[in-house]
């Protein structure tokens, strides 16, 4: 009989990865400043809307196939407002142009996404 696994594909990675990420920004902090300005400009509220923005990473994280990019972009599409059904659909899409890896990623990367939402809304998920 094969034990059932449990895996965290969205707090855990970030949890797991924070302390290495530290380690790093204080031999390279300009680094990681001009970084992070970039991060904000690049998810700026403007004629799409950070929450898109945000799923746009997700995608491109579930096709670059990086943990640690679809956990943190999967919490910011959540703290935006994205809904589970835009992520599914915006995760849907990663099938259509990555092929079967995605098929691998994309369910890591709902299952991140679903974390964060059923936190941040714990009122929905009792109703479930």
């Amino acid at each position: 009989m094969v034990a059932a696994m449990t895996h965290s594909h969205g707090k855990g990675v970030l949890d797991e990865l924070a302390p290495l990420g530290r380690e790093l920004r204080r031999a390279i902090p300009d680094v990681y400043k001009g970084f992070g300005e970039l991060h904000g400009a690049a998810l700026a509220e403007g004629v799409l809307s950070t929450a898109i923005k945000e799923l746009m990473a997700l995608t491109i994280a579930v096709v670059e196939r990086c943990d640690g990019c679809i956990a943190s972009h999967a919490r910011g599409a959540v703290k935006a407002g994205a809904t589970k059904q835009q992520a599914a659909e915006a995760i849907g899409v990663t099938y259509l142009m990555a092929g079967g890896p995605a098929t691998v990623y994309g369910p890591r990367a709902y299952a991140a996404f679903c974390e964060y939402y059923d936190a941040a809304h714990p009122e929905e998920s009792a109703d479930q």
